[in-house]
């Protein structure tokens, strides 16, 4: 099994920055990619980043690229959103998830508990 705990979420003006991370914990931690979603209330999940079990490779989401870094540390078991620029609409619960380079949540083995993040005007 694969532990994944979020933490930084928060409340955040418009134009602001904030990094979210993911503590992974639990057997293969290291042998997955790993993603970013999130959910905005009354809205479907949503893709926002992915990156490669390696850390070289990452996809985003047209919605936050440019603004939105995915990371990780291997060596800390740690994964990264770096968000910059936020916006009004980028306000939603952050979900990270283990298991898949792809931007369907259906292909994501191992969830988080989310962290919320809200960005005001």
């Amino acid at each position: 099994q694969v532990q994944l705990v979020e933490s930084g979420g928060g409340l955040v003006q418009a134009g602001g920055s904030l990094r979210l991370s993911c503590v992974v914990s639990g057997r293969s931690r290291n042998l997955f990619p790993m993603g970013w979603f999130r959910q905005a209330p009354g809205k479907e999940q949503e893709f926002v980043g992915a990156v490669s079990s390696t850390g070289t490779n990452t996809k985003y989401a047209d919605s936050v690229k440019g603004r939105f870094t995915v990371s990780r540390d291997n060596a800390e078991n740690i994964l990264y959103l770096r968000m910059s620029s936020l916006k009004l609409e980028d306000t939603a619960v952050y979900y990270c998830a283990a298991g898949s380079f792809g931007t369907s949540a259906a292909a994501y083995l191992y969830w988080g508990q989310g962290t919320q993040v809200t960005v005001s005007s």
